[in-house]
């Protein structure tokens, strides 16, 4: 399944995963492939499987990265360009 992080505490390891329906899963850094610290908006795929508390988003991976900072970066690349 695909779908996009909406918030992930880095400090405390967990977070949510919204599908492309919008419904939210509970992710815990432990869920993650190589405990990858998850960022906001980045697109990701990831199981489904009964917690304790409900479904919890699994063998989560990151399939892109957040659009808005690729856009960031570009723009402050092109500041450097600019002052050079």
């Amino acid at each position: 399944m695909e779908g996009e992080i909406k918030f992930f505490n880095e400090e405390k390891g967990f977070g949510f995963v919204t599908d492309s329906e919008g419904k939210e899963y509970f992710v815990h850094i432990s869920g993650v492939e190589n405990n990858q610290v998850l960022k906001e908006h980045q697109k990701v795929t990831f199981e489904i499987e009964q917690g304790d508390r409900g479904p919890k988003a699994v063998d989560v991976k990151v399939i892109s990265e957040d659009a808005s900072e690729d856009e960031v970066e570009s723009e402050d690349e092109a500041t450097s360009e600019d002052e050079e």
